[in-house]
């Protein structure tokens, strides 16, 4: 898979992408992350690539044709139009269905926003959807892309050491992860739950699901409504309904 980034923050976007797993991945091949500097499609020598909006109002917006001329780069590099998503909280929330679906795409692209915004005419020309971290505003689109880079990354073959590295996690099956424990058995006075060092492995694979469902009701319910949960895991969870 092919992921560019569009931004006036390469480096930085670079130095995040390059650690850790996602930076092993990149150096293997599972995946490819270009980043692209739209300054350099600035409309003048002075590298503007931001004007005052009509209408008056605070702050600076971003040209519509920097952005433009940048995302042709990008097509003809590729030699096909990526799939174009622009990270802002105008957008429809992420969640970790969309961030699969994104995953079998071969070529997305992705634009980070500066100042107050982007012409809005260049996202009604180029943009295929609009993608929101949450309910909140940052300072630019670059934290927002290398979140959403790297949920697609990691659930490409061969990024992670298993499918089970993603499998298990909060929100991939629409329940919140179980609780998890490692050494030492006791730690300040409070015991690793004694089921999971009983070696049972269905026994510590239902304790886990119930955990799951026990915390997702707690803390996420809406969640619960696209859960896959079996016969007894939906009586388990009607049991815990019935103690509220």
């Amino acid at each position: 898979m092919r992921i560019d980034i569009l931004t006036l923050f390469p480096q930085m976007c670079d130095a995040v992408m390059s650690e850790s797993i996602i930076g092993r991945a990149r150096e293997k091949g599972k995946v490819e992350i270009n980043f692209h500097q739209i300054r350099d499609f600035a409309i003048n020598k002075h590298g503007q690539i931001d004007d005052t909006p009509y209408g008056g109002g605070a702050g600076m917006l971003m040209l519509a044709q920097p952005i433009y001329d940048c995302f042709e780069k990008v097509c003809n590099e590729t030699g096909t139009r990526p799939h174009f998503i622009y990270m802002s909280p105008c957008g429809k929330t992420l969640t970790q269905e969309r961030i699969k679906e994104l995953s079998e795409y071969s070529n997305i692209a992705i634009l980070c926003g500066r100042y107050e915004g982007v012409d809005q005419r260049v996202l009604d020309e180029l943009v295929d959807e609009e993608i929101s971290i949450g309910d909140y505003v940052v300072t630019g689109g670059e934290l927002p892309a290398m979140i959403l880079a790297d949920g697609i990354s990691r659930m490409l073959p061969g990024v992670l050491s298993a499918p089970e590295g993603f499998m298990g996690e909060s929100h991939y099956s629409s329940l919140l992860e179980h609780p998890q424990y490692t050494k030492p058995p006791v730690w300040h006075g409070v015991e690793v739950p004694e089921v999971l060092t009983t070696g049972h492995h269905a026994n510590i694979r239902k304790w886990q699901r119930e955990r799951s469902i026990e915390r997702t009701l707690e803390r996420r319910p809406d969640l619960l409504e696209n859960a896959q949960l079996d016969k007894k895991e939906k009586e388990f969870l009607e049991q815990l309904k019935a103690k509220d």
